[in-house]
């Protein structure tokens, strides 16, 4: 069949098809509706480009909420009044310790320990808080342990091997001005100020009930820097290469 189409005119279109002359007659009919070029998935933008309480509480709800968690989960501070640290920590130092030692991390020799007052032993001490119980001291002995110094001049052993505390014990003062030997129970850390000839430590208190130990529940934290004063602005070390060559105890 022949394929030639007339136009309203009598016209001969010639070989054109069809649904081609049909649709150039509906669009002369009907107005041509124009497409929009605006994507299917495209999302108008809001007349509104106010900042929100809403937006001004998580701009500094969420940072203050992120601070205040690590401060009560992560990180400690404490000012240090007591000279039993020198010249590690002086009177007026203040440091930072992290919480997940003891309670995720174990406790090592030579770490500096925060700790409550196990065992009264901040009586005789004035100008403190009534909710200040804390001390910071070096650990010495871990559960099992036993510590010992044989008296003025002669280093403290651990499981009988001598270490060198010169990294960190103040200049000019002895590990120990008189003898003691002490074996740390189960669940408890023998300690020892830095300052030895200053620092009424776990030597001091053998006779509190406890050997002077302290309970590892009654840790806190470990200190890991100062932070203030900003000239004293630095990491605190814990040493712990002086025990390398101490064995374990004999429990723990």
């Amino acid at each position: 069949m022949d394929n030639t189409v007339m136009n309203d005119m009598g016209n001969d279109l010639g070989n054109v098809p069809a649904d081609t002359c049909r649709g150039e007659a509906q669009s002369a009919g009907t107005p041509r509706r124009r497409r929009s070029r605006r994507p299917a998935h495209a999302v108008r933008k809001q007349s509104n480009d106010s900042f929100s309480a809403r937006d001004a509480i998580l701009f500094c709800g969420v940072p203050v909420l992120v601070v205040l968690l690590v401060r009560l989960l992560l990180i400690g501070c404490y000012t240090i009044p007591s000279r039993s640290m020198e010249s590690t920590i002086e009177p007026g130092d203040r440091v930072l310790t992290t919480k997940l030692t003891p309670k995720i991390f174990g406790l090592k020799r030579g770490d500096i320990v925060v700790f409550h007052d196990p065992a009264n032993w901040l009586a005789g001490e004035t100008g403190r808080a009534a909710n200040d119980d804390y001390l910071i001291k070096r650990l010495i002995g871990l559960p099992g342990d036993t510590v010992e110094c044989k008296g003025a001049g002669r280093p403290i052993t651990v499981n009988g091997v001598a270490i060198d505390e010169s990294a960190y014990i103040k200049d000019g003062v002895q590990p120990s001005s008189f003898p003691f030997k002490v074996t740390v129970s189960a669940g408890h850390v023998f300690v020892m100020g830095d300052n030895r000839s200053n620092s009424a430590d776990s030597r001091f208190h053998q006779d509190d009930g406890d050997d002077g130990l302290v309970p590892m529940g009654k840790v806190v934290g470990v200190a890991v820097a100062r932070y203030w004063p900003l000239n004293r602005l630095s990491t605190l070390s814990g040493h712990h290469e002086v025990f390398k060559d101490v064995p374990e105890g004999s429990a723990s």
